[in-house]
């Protein structure tokens, strides 16, 4: 198979199924209700459990892995990414290609998600592309004690959102966002903010892609919680592969 190829291995598929198409994709991953609510996160990680090679993640992923990050953000509502990982990875504005925009125009929804970056100490850039190129204003999720003096730079290309009094509650930051009309929540990392949805267990679902390296250790571990928490079960919907890159799809057990 090609790099680009993904083969469905669980749930079964039907005798003589072959490669996966787009709109097959995005059954697999579209919200059923649109209305209810939903925070998915989705990270690659290597077989022994790094986060990132080299301190980013790009490395790691591949043309399928890229194929499915892309899709899941055309599903999405808002795309909610930790200021550390825009800064670590690059990140520039959130706009869709040509082809996402016109599915999303068909579907009923905005050209593009909302990208909203969460930042306790507002240490970003207000001239970068992530906000100056910003097909849609942008949102920064912050807490009540942040900088002023940052906080009014960046009120002039985004909208400054407080959730919570002296760090970002992630029940809270939820409740933001639905209550702006944005239920379907996307999550591209890093590790801290993923940590601190998981420890708020407010996280629905997690697309994990498994790629096949070893890091050695060094890196991160996709959830980075600040204290100790009890396990929290997930059920696995879906397994697809690429080569040998596994890409996988877990709903948390309620």
């Amino acid at each position: 198979m090609t790099a680009t190829t993904l083969v469905q291995l669980h749930p079964a598929p039907p005798v003589g199924r072959g490669a996966l198409t787009i709109d097959d994709l995005v059954e697999l991953h579209r919200p059923h209700d649109r209305t209810t609510p939903s925070v998915r996160a989705n990270f690659v990680a290597s077989v022994d459990g790094s986060a990132t090679a080299a301190g980013r993640t790009r490395d790691l992923g591949g043309p399928a892995d890229l194929l499915v990050f892309d899709l899941l953000r055309r599903l999405c509502d808002v795309v909610v990414v930790g200021a550390g990982t825009v800064r670590d990875e690059g990140y520039g504005p959130m706009r869709l290609d040509d082809e996402a925009v016109a599915w999303r125009r068909a579907a009923g929804l905005s050209d593009h998600p909302v990208f909203a970056v969460v930042s306790s100490g507002l240490g970003l850039d207000p001239a970068s592309g992530v906000f100056a190129d910003a097909p849609v204003r942008p949102l920064v999720l912050t807490h009540d004690a942040a900088p002023r003096a940052a906080r009014a730079r960046l009120d002039e290309v985004a909208d400054v959102v407080s959730c919570g009094r002296d760090r970002v509650d992630p029940r809270l930051l939820v409740r933001v966002l639905v209550e702006r009309g944005l239920p379907q929540i996307h999550t591209e990392g890093g590790p801290a903010l993923l940590g601190d949805l998981v420890a708020a267990d407010v996280v629905d679902e997690l697309c994990l892609t498994v790629s096949p390296n070893l890091e050695g250790g060094a890196g991160p571990r996709i959830v980075a919680a600040r204290d100790e928490m009890a396990l929290l079960g997930l059920a696995l919907d879906h397994v697809l592969v690429s080569g040998d890159m596994l890409l996988t799809k877990w709903s948390r057990r309620r």
